[in-house]
């Protein structure tokens, strides 16, 4: 047996109140152009709207999911910031099962694909590859973690089956506990089923600050066994979020990527929707010198308030 080159994408476990973003199309194309697959298979609740939308639809396998999503009965501890990311939960053990059940390949739809998976890949029973170890987190007393954003599978892999039986035990309402550190572990104990690659082929960029800074605002290029990105979306996405980026998902434009000098845009560039409205690139470049000048502005008065607030508790103690 070997892999088959079907894509599964899961995506609208909630209501869609804003069009399809341009990473989510980006994604998708990426997907398409650089790995040729058989076809990709988009699993949703609620099915995407707007533009970018219209234009991907055509090149997808629309696979709407029926039934109560996994963890639809279960109850988060009072006061949990788990909570507000339940469906992101609820597809943890939807791509385990998906794949169990017909085989493939999984990606988050917040991937960028640089270059073709190899086809030695495909010859694996289960695949999956290291991430960056958060040390003030349980990862650090198991040894590792191996992120779920990115899977190959054979239908009824011995990995799968052993890791989706496992998975509710180990569900605890945390992002990780079930999905990232428990594959790790089941590899260590069972490495004759599943293959994992290294942090490079799919997580080159982390999850830090200087990993998310590297994707968005610097501009670096790799070799081609570096097959993905994974952009880390839910941890920059709010612009009201600032504690790891001032990236937003405002600014990842079609005027971004047409002239911005960074990795992201640098392999997205040519993926972007014909007629797509680019701008001058002397405009994107005023603009982004008043975002650089408002961020720094910005970081200084944060600066401050912390500062202020530690002398504060000091004097007050």
């Amino acid at each position: 047996m070997s892999i088959p080159r079907i894509f599964h994408f899961i995506f609208g476990l909630k209501q869609q109140i804003e069009p399809f973003h341009l990473m989510h199309y980006l994604c998708l194309r990426s997907c398409l152009e650089r790995n040729a697959p058989d076809a990709i298979h988009l699993h949703y609740v609620h099915e995407p709207w707007g533009e970018l939308w219209d234009a991907i639809r055509p090149h997808l396998t629309l696979r709407p999911l029926e039934g109560a999503l996994p963890l639809s009965g279960y109850r988060y501890a009072e006061g949990s910031s788990s909570a507000a990311y339940g469906y992101a939960h609820a597809s943890d053990f939807l791509r385990v099962d998906i794949l169990q059940r017909e085989g493939g390949v999984y990606a988050d739809m917040d991937t960028l694909f640089l270059h073709p998976l190899p086809d030695v890949l495909f010859e694996n029973q289960y695949v999956m590859g290291h991430e960056t170890v958060d040390t003030t987190a349980a990862a650090a007393i198991l040894g590792g973690s191996l992120c779920n954003a990115f899977l190959m599978a054979e239908a009824g892999s011995e990995f799968g089956a052993l890791w989706y039986d496992k998975m509710s035990a180990h569900f605890d309402g945390s992002w990780s506990r079930h999905s990232t550190f428990l594959p790790y572990e089941l590899s260590v104990q069972h490495p004759q089923i599943i293959h994992v690659e290294p942090q490079s082929s799919f997580f080159s960029l982390d999850w830090t600050a200087e990993g998310i800074a590297r994707i968005f605002e610097r501009f670096e290029t790799f070799q081609e066994e570096v097959y993905s990105l994974h952009l880390w979306a839910h941890l920059w996405w709010s612009e009201s979020r600032v504690d790891i980026s001032r990236f937003h998902q405002g600014r990842l434009t079609t005027e971004y990527v047409a002239h911005a000098e960074t990795t992201y845009a640098h392999y997205a560039r040519t993926l972007l929707p014909a007629g797509a409205k680019t701008g001058s690139a002397t405009a994107y470049r005023l603009q982004r010198s008043a975002q650089k000048a408002d961020d720094l502005s910005r970081n200084i008065a944060g600066a401050v308030r912390r500062r202020v607030a530690r002398l504060w508790k000091s004097q007050t103690r």
